[in-house]
């Protein structure tokens, strides 16, 4: 199990992430996974991966830093790769990050109704906040203090 995250860093990678996924993660709740809106998400400071398994893109995510707070959010895995641990790696890929590049916590959204994100969050040492976002409160956020 050897995943590839790729930084999407022009229009053409957006694209291509975009392309790859559209079938698998149109339906995400909690992402408007159209190009215009995934573009619009990268021009408000959030970067873009893919996540890629011997070369098929199975799922994209986002983070962004801001205040030594590491946002971050991403699609469901492709249906063919779930139970895999996969979820796990993009957690740690997340968690890496943040230590990397030394913020005190990292800041998870998503949707209200994901529970098998909700497991995930609680076995990572996630804290579901009271918070909500989106226009009906679909959204949950999910904090992880880091150590120093």
């Amino acid at each position: 199990m050897s995943l590839k995250f790729i930084k999407a860093n022009n229009s053409k990678d957006i694209k291509t992430i975009y392309d790859y996924n559209i079938d698998a993660f149109s339906d995400s709740p909690g992402f408007n996974w159209n190009y215009d809106e995934i573009k619009k998400e990268v021009k408000d400071g959030w970067e873009l991966f893919g996540v890629e398994d011997n070369g098929e893109i199975i799922a994209a995510l986002f983070c962004k830093i801001d205040q030594k707070v590491l946002y971050s959010k991403n699609t469901s895995i492709k249906i063919s790769h779930q139970g895999s641990g996969f979820s796990h790696k993009i957690k740690d890929f997340f968690e890496t990050t943040a230590q990397e590049k030394k913020v005190h916590k990292i800041i998870h959204y998503c949707s209200i109704d994901n529970f098998r994100m909700y497991s995930l969050n609680e076995s990572h040492g996630y804290e579901k906040s009271n918070r909500r976002l989106g226009e009906k409160g679909q959204v949950v956020e999910w904090i992880k203090k880091i150590k120093k």
